[in-house]
């Protein structure tokens, strides 16, 4: 009776941490220029919005970031032009199975992303981090495309896009960011990118 208690502690306990961990944002403070950035190698689209997103090449979190890309892209793909750019912090891995699949989302660019130097530009220190810009160059949204780690379905950043590609005002201009950090201070690029 007792090793059943512990045991049925311990499954608590460990589904508990993993809730946790999949509901906690990456960096939650950060901000993007107001304004397209003047210095960028990133190619703004013409006449419509860009989509700018970070990731590092083996955040597991990060894939699901990818097919809700390729959901909007599908339902918004003559409003909107998106870039993906990858963390190349870890050479080998940069052209990842990630690369490849955001590579075969119509309407998607796909670049490494030299020291971070792109990341720094827009901000964002989270894979799976986005940026929206009007096609005026005109920060319109910040913030995750997912619910939480690695889950796919709807969500506030994908609420969000939504409303102002269709032309609304959205309640909030931003959304948390479920990923890996992009560099790690301390120990150098995303050490929990392999999660």
């Amino acid at each position: 009776m007792l090793f059943g208690a512990a045991w049925l502690l311990a499954v608590v306990a460990g589904f508990l941490a993993l809730w946790i961990y999949k509901t906690r944002p990456g960096h939650e403070r950060w901000t993007a220029p107001r304004e397209w950035p003047a210095q960028t190698s990133v190619r703004a689209a013409a006449g419509r919005a860009t989509l700018v997103m970070f990731a590092h090449p083996r955040c597991a979190c990060t894939r699901a970031s990818i097919s809700e890309l390729a959901r909007m892209m599908a339902r918004f793909h003559e409003r909107l032009e998106a870039r993906v750019l990858f963390s190349d912090a870890d050479p080998q891995f940069v052209q990842s199975d990630l690369w490849t699949n955001a590579q075969r989302i119509p309407g998607v660019t796909v670049q490494a992303d030299r020291s971070g130097a792109e990341a720094k530009r827009f901000g964002v220190q989270t894979s799976g981090g986005v940026v929206v810009y009007d096609a005026r160059g005109k920060l319109a949204f910040q913030g995750g495309i997912t619910s939480a780690r690695g889950h796919e379905g709807d969500s506030f950043g994908q609420r969000r896009i939504a409303a102002l590609l269709e032309g609304g005002t959205p309640d909030r201009a931003d959304a948390p960011v479920f990923g890996c950090a992009l560099e790690n201070e301390k120990d150098g690029p995303a050490r929990e990118a392999h999660n």
